[in-house]
């Protein structure tokens, strides 16, 4: 019960932290009725919700991972710190492919089906982010795009 309770506790803080940084957040001449503002306010007064469930209604007897999970969290974790830090310099379908086939494998454990999975991932959101949201996205490396 103590470990849900300083969970929340964290949660909250963090919650609120991320609330006063979206209070910073500039408006512009040319924006929606509602604001640049409005969803970072959404997901942070529901993370602040869950963060009081969580000291209010604590589990009687929860169940910690074992070591090999925390493991697996591990390398997920520092699989997308990787990710991140490879977007700018290898663009976005080489570093995609290869977290998403990451991370797929550490879902089921089976290398030709990740690397499909991976390789269908990176395509898929490629094709979402650029044509239909219209982010400005490179494929590759800018040094082979010509940029």
């Amino acid at each position: 019960m103590r470990s849900d309770r300083i969970l929340g506790l964290v949660v909250v803080v963090v919650a609120l932290a991320y609330l006063a940084s979206a209070t910073q957040i500039q408006s512009s001449f040319f924006s929606d009725p509602m604001g640049p503002r409005a969803f970072p306010y959404l997901v942070g007064g529901l993370i602040v919700l869950t963060g009081l469930v969580f000291i209010l209604r604590p589990d009687p007897s929860p169940n910690w991972p074992g070591p090999r999970s925390w493991a697996a969290l591990a390398i997920a974790a520092l699989v997308l710190v990787a990710y991140a830090y490879a977007l700018k310099p290898l663009g976005f379908l080489v570093p995609t492919a290869i977290a998403g086939s990451i991370l797929s494998y550490q879902i089921g454990p089976r290398v030709l089906p990740a690397i499909l999975a991976g390789c269908g991932l990176s395509v898929g959101l490629f094709v979402i982010f650029k044509f239909l949201l219209g982010l400005s996205l490179f494929a590759f490396p800018r040094a082979l795009m010509g940029a």
